[in-house]
């Protein structure tokens, strides 16, 4: 079966491999992983492990792609976020919201540009919220309506906070 991918507000086929390690994963198994040639998205434990020799992949071909758990600290690959194609944030339970902050802090403080995806237990009620913060691809369970998930992003048409989509408030947009 095919994975359900919202990018820039349209279905699309995910074209990354995804690598990822047991939970119960050393630091010695991060750097032991192997990684295969092409897109791929690989734990951030695994380029902590391996940047070295990863780096200059990064830099040549843009095929990696790093994935964060939500206890993850995003200071520890602060100096690299340029380097990814592609950021995932792992959202494991529908009420972990950790991954929001995470991505508010790659957006605003770290200035990160590439794509940033919701991936994990994240449901139709939050991915316009999730976009708020900075997400710009979501991949949607399997067992969601994807094109029901799509339709939530217009969900409101007006928003009265500053956010990483739209810093201005509503009443400094309309003083404009």
């Amino acid at each position: 079966m095919s994975k359900q991918l919202i990018k820039n507000d349209q279905l699309i086929d995910d074209n990354w491999q995804v690598i990822s390690l047991a939970d119960e994963a050393t630091l010695d198994d991060a750097a032991a992983l192997p990684i295969p040639a092409g897109p791929v998205l690989i734990p951030a434990a695994a380029w902590l492990a391996q940047r070295d020799a990863l780096r200059a992949r990064a830099a040549d071909q843009g095929d990696i792609a790093v994935s964060l758990a939500p206890t993850f600290r995003v200071e520890d690959i602060a100096d690299d976020v340029q380097r990814f194609a592609m950021i995932a944030v792992e959202f494991p339970k529908f009420i972990d919201g950790r991954g929001y902050s995470t991505a508010r802090l790659l957006r605003e403080r770290y200035a990160y540009r590439g794509e940033l995806r919701a991936v994990g237990n994240i449901g139709r009620d939050q991915l316009f919220y999730l976009r708020r913060v900075g997400f710009d691809a979501f991949l949607i369970p399997q067992e969601q309506n994807a094109e029901a998930a799509l339709q939530s992003l217009n969900d409101f048409p007006e928003v009265y906070q500053g956010a990483v989509d739209q810093p201005l408030p509503l009443f400094r947009r309309r003083t404009a």
